[in-house]
């Protein structure tokens, strides 16, 4: 089929307009990470009928696709069109056609969360600690308290001594319970910057009253300074928000521009048709399987703001976010509108009819295809690892060069 093309620069005032695209680069995740537009999303060809639906919703939103010459553009076209996908176009020259308009090119996956990330402690001058402060503090038995904010696989994996795993978005409601004392110093970690920087930023937004730090470079960083990990840990922390957790989350969602709806707004959303609307659930699996509103798809908070470009490849549409809670889905909303997104918090609707069962999983790729995380496993060199971390610093300068952002730090 003939795919029409659309320049780099269409597609650059698209983005500055807050028009709605999906700009998806059709190779493999490896080469993706290679380097790719800042609000490019991955999709390779070959997984367009598993994941196409799940992550576009709407079938006649403006796609745009590319590859750098590999020939995939016409079978990946033909894929969508089979879907009933109807506004396909084409990058101009491809990835070349973005680079010879004078356009950045960002390399690893979930680019502009992590860019987003580093904006923020550069704004915010989030505080942290580095692997042997922390290690010394360790050995003292100082009164301390790590929380692991990765997934509970990454958690498991490797971790910390002594650290408890507490996702992202979990934070302000079981950070209560984690560290009771108001004299512990809380310390987050992740496995290199980004949700270390985001979850230390949310505890000190939401008002805790504890010291809060991050480890500097997470995991990577203690690897690097040569301290033991644990593996195979098992701890997690229980609900338990810390003092006024609900209301002061609520306040920073509010400063970050995110509205609260209830039913009949939430209809209006959905009858609009002709914009992108996505709904997740950012509460944890097993809560989800529990019980769940119908039409939302399970994304755990923390990991909702670290993946973003995954799960809303749709740049320029809306969000709305749900929890019975409350406190995770104003967590997570508030970075996502600092991100640049249109986000509301539905409020109520889990005193009726719920569904019950597991999340939708999209299968991975084969590892083959799959990009290796400088941060996965345990047997990552050191030398990829410290690339890793050098690349992050450079982040914020890239985004001022790339210039169609859009963030904003509250």
């Amino acid at each position: 089929m003939t795919v029409p093309s659309v320049t780099a620069s269409q597609i650059r005032t698209s983005l500055l307009l807050r028009e709605e695209i999906a700009l998806l680069d059709v190779r493999h995740e490896a080469v993706f990470a290679t380097g790719h537009p800042l609000f490019a999303a991955n999709m390779a060809a070959g997984r367009i009928a598993l994941e196409a639906e799940a992550r576009l919703p709407r079938k006649d939103v403006l796609i745009v696709l590319y590859d750098d010459g590999e020939g995939l553009i016409a079978v990946a076209a033909k894929r969508l069109a089979a879907l009933g996908y109807s506004n396909i176009r084409q990058l101009e020259g491809g990835l070349q056609g973005w680079k010879s308009a004078g356009y950045e090119l960002f390399e690893d996956v979930n680019s502009y969360a992590k860019a987003f990330g580093e904006l923020v402690e550069a704004r915010r001058h989030t505080p942290s600690l580095a692997a042997e402060e922390v290690n010394a503090l360790i050995a003292d038995g100082a009164n301390i308290r790590i929380l692991d904010v990765r997934r509970f696989d990454e958690y498991s994996t490797m971790n910390i001594p002594g650290s408890i795993s507490v996702p992202g978005a979990e934070l302000v409601l079981r950070a209560g319970r984690a560290a009771p004392d108001p004299e512990t110093t809380i310390i987050v970690n992740c496995a290199g910057r980004t949700r270390s920087i985001i979850g230390t930023q949310s505890l000190i937004n939401a008002g805790i009253t504890n010291k809060v730090r991050a480890l500097r470079n997470g995991t990577i960083g203690w690897t690097l300074a040569r301290q033991k990990l644990e593996h195979g840990a098992g701890r997690r922390g229980e609900i338990g928000a810390i003092a006024g957790g609900e209301a002061n989350a609520r306040d920073v969602a509010y400063r970050a521009g995110v509205r609260h709806i209830g039913r009949a707004e939430m209809a209006a959303l959905q009858a609009e048709d002709y914009r992108t609307l996505y709904r997740f659930d950012v509460r944890s699996e097993e809560e989800y399987t529990v019980g769940h509103l119908a039409g939302f798809r399970h994304y755990a908070g923390g990991q909702l703001v670290q993946e973003i470009d995954m799960a809303a490849p749709v740049r320029g549409g809306r969000i709305v976010l749900t929890d019975d809670r409350g406190v995770r889905a104003d967590m997570t909303a508030s970075w996502l509108a600092q991100m640049g997104w249109e986000v509301y918090v539905l409020e109520g609707g889990y005193d009726g009819a719920l569904e019950i069962g597991p999340p939708q999983v999209i299968p991975k790729p084969d590892p083959s295809h799959r990009y290796r995380r400088p941060y996965e496993g345990t047997d990552v060199k050191e030398s990829a690892m410290q690339a890793y971390l050098d690349w992050e610093y450079g982040l914020v300068d890239q985004l001022r060069r790339d210039g169609t952002h859009g963030f904003f730090v509250i």
